[in-house]
């Protein structure tokens, strides 16, 4: 495909397919933040939960998209979204973000959290304050971002063991299993265990942060977390494992009995795309704490990809499936979900054009992204209404008349993966590039990435 071609796709499916249709669409101006749940066709559903997650990653975005544009609607946008976080998400008593409010921004019982407050949550709180603060410079967001720095490092770290406690109770108190406190919550089966997920979005949420905020604690912190997913959540064949117990033992249910196994499932497969995710946020965070010739982060990042690549790509119909399993510990990976999830697939889309950059000598990832593309065109954007589907209409066409909004789905996943590739493809003669300083600074930027991992690359044969 010609890279010209392949650009206006890519670029327009961002402004016009997504960012556009759902802003200032989501905006709540009644209530504050944003709405969650919209339905195929953008029409404003009646029940709009508020979850963390959700509020911050669309504060990222619109603060994300006003630079790349150079358009302040969406940096007001933006703002629009932080005033609820500091006035609605916030507890002002306890500190820390609660992980769901109602839509004016009281206490809720959806999902079964309450009044409760996650690690992951109150990592995207850091995630998104530290982008906005890029964007503006208004020092009164970098405090926020600090102090929610501060709070999850004084009631979420684990002093002991290392890592973090993902479930806290309102005052910010750790529980686990043997608490007298039990959880009603929908994600009540993880309690007491260390996960890959909060700690890569740790991850990605302290990469952000350092990236305005040089703060001493905050590179430890920040070097300490890469180094345990590198070398304690990254297992030898490439993929993350997805629990631990409190001293980091691997939780597995591999030989157990298949009843055990299946009412475990979430705890214990491999997901593909959380891989190949993690490989791209490692080196974001080592590029950003300045660690020089760092091949083992690139070879642990490389080998996340091939394992994906090897085990979870659709050597049929193209797009990574959403998950599989090693039913013998030396055995092959299974599938054992043979779906193709939004948000792997636009992750798929970044990982595979950047290494194809960072390892121009290896023509498979270009050739699998182009590949990618042509699979999303197809069964994942919607041609009608806009946005994506949920899911592949070729493996689950329901999908066609689904939510397009809901507290898991927003914007986060497809814009970053659009905005890295179009600066990956984008040259001097885009149009972008000739009329806008700030996006030819951002490019400038990531071609300083990638020409530092592809430079560290020489370094591995």
């Amino acid at each position: 495909m010609e890279k010209e071609k392949l650009l206006n796709e890519l670029s327009v499916n961002l402004n016009e397919g997504i960012l556009k249709k759902w802003y200032p669409l989501t905006v709540d101006k009644e209530f504050g933040g944003y709405f969650s749940n919209l339905s195929y066709d953008w029409s404003v559903m009646p029940e709009q939960d508020k979850m963390i997650v959700t509020q911050t990653r669309h504060v990222w975005t619109t603060a994300k998209a006003a630079a790349f544009f150079n358009d302040k609607s969406y940096e007001e946008i933006s703002y629009h979204g932080y005033d609820f976080l500091k006035e609605k998400m916030w507890d002002d008593e306890f500190g820390g973000f609660y992980q769901i409010r109602n839509r004016k921004g009281e206490l809720s019982n959806y999902e079964g959290f309450f009044d409760e407050k996650r690690a992951y949550g109150n990592a995207y709180g850091v995630f998104a304050l530290a982008a906005l603060y890029e964007q503006t410079g208004n020092e009164e967001v970098l405090k926020f971002a600090e102090y929610t720095f501060n709070w999850i490092e004084n009631h979420s770290a684990d002093k002991t063991y290392n890592g973090y406690f993902q479930f806290l109770k309102r005052k910010g108190i750790p529980f686990d299993k043997d608490s007298d406190y039990k959880t009603k919550a929908s994600d009540a089966v993880e309690v007491g265990y260390k996960d890959q997920n909060s700690s890569i979005h740790l991850l990605e949420a302290y990469t952000e942060l350092y990236n305005v905020w040089k703060s001493p604690e905050l590179y430890e912190r920040l070097k300490n977390i890469l180094f345990l997913i590198r070398d304690k959540v990254i297992t030898n064949q490439g993929y993350l494992t997805l629990f631990f117990d409190r001293k980091w033992n691997p939780v597995t249910f591999r030989n157990a009995p298949e009843e055990t196994r299946n009412k475990n499932y979430r705890l214990d497969h491999v997901s593909f795309g959380h891989n190949y995710e993690t490989a791209f946020l490692m080196l974001e965070a080592s590029y950003s704490l300045g660690i020089k010739n760092d091949t083992e982060t690139l070879m642990k990042a490389k080998r996340m990809l091939d394992h994906a690549i090897e085990n979870g790509w659709d050597k049929n119909n193209a797009g990574f499936f959403d998950e599989g399993y090693y039913f013998t510990e030396n055995g092959k990976c299974e599938i054992i979900k043979d779906t193709k999830v939004w948000w792997a697939q636009a992750e798929g889309l970044n990982a595979l054009l950047l290494f194809s950059k960072v390892f121009p000598e290896e023509k498979r990832y270009y050739e699998l992204f182009l590949q990618l593309w042509e699979y999303i065109k197809k069964y994942l954007l919607d041609p009608e209404h806009g946005d994506w589907y949920w899911g592949s209409l070729e493996k689950e066409p329901h999908y066609k008349t689904e939510p397009k909004g809901t507290i898991w789905k927003g914007t986060y996943h497809t814009a970053r993966a659009l905005m890295n590739c179009i600066k990956m493809l984008a040259d001097e003669n885009f149009e972008l590039y000739k009329k806008n300083d700030q996006f030819k600074k951002l490019k400038l930027h990531f071609d300083g990435f990638i020409e530092h991992w592809r430079e560290t690359a020489k370094k591995l044969n």
